[in-house]
């Protein structure tokens, strides 16, 4: 049994101390292997459970997941479950009252963000929406990882959802972001070859 120390991005699906093999990122914390064994990769559809991963990944930039996932419950009660109508109809005040909350990441540019998100998602509401544009790029048969190394940071389909997305008006979705958002919402399978959540 490799040692979850040890796991790098150079290793295959580590088995861990349950015997289950799983892929190497998600074993040397209890909340990451939660993550991945209930959530990472699984189909994510609905426009509020959509936009609170695009939020999500958006306040992820620039820090690891597990801090996003550590302050998770404390952006779901901030944001309202990440209802769209609620975090469209945000104040400059209530932005400001969210900026000083030290249980979330305290970014205004992010925070921002999250409210410019929801009000781009409601102006897809008459033109499908915001499930429909998102799935329209998924791949989920695309890669065959047997390493971390052999996952893209990001593709030509993450490219043109990024550019999409940022022509309607959202932020904070850049390609690497996106191709992070559709992994972690089933769009693209990455899990590593021997990984019990393969399928």
């Amino acid at each position: 049994m490799v040692s979850p120390t040890i796991a790098s991005a150079t290793a295959g699906a580590v088995r861990c101390e349950d015997g289950v093999l799983r892929c190497s990122w998600a074993v040397a914390d209890p909340l990451l292997r939660a993550y991945h064994d209930t959530e990472w990769g699984r189909s994510v559809h609905g426009e509020q459970a959509l936009l609170e991963r695009i939020c999500l990944e958006g306040f992820q930039a620039g820090l690891s997941w597990l801090t996003v996932l550590r302050k998770r419950p404390a952006f779901r009660a901030a944001f309202a479950d990440f209802d769209p109508d609620t975090v469209a109809a945000l104040t400059d005040d209530e932005i400001e009252a969210l900026a000083q909350l030290p249980a979330i990441i305290r970014n205004r540019a992010k925070i921002n963000a999250a409210r410019g998100n929801a009000r781009a998602v409601l102006g897809l509401r008459p033109h499908g929406g915001l499930d429909a544009l998102l799935w329209s790029y998924a791949d989920p048969g695309a890669f065959h990882p047997r390493t971390a190394l052999d996952v893209p940071a990001q593709t030509p389909s993450s490219v043109r959802m990024a550019q999409e997305l940022k022509a309607l008006g959202f932020r904070f979705v850049g390609p690497t972001t996106c191709f992070a958002l559709m992994e972690a919402t089933g769009m693209v399978n990455t899990h590593l070859m021997g990984c019990h959540r393969r399928g």
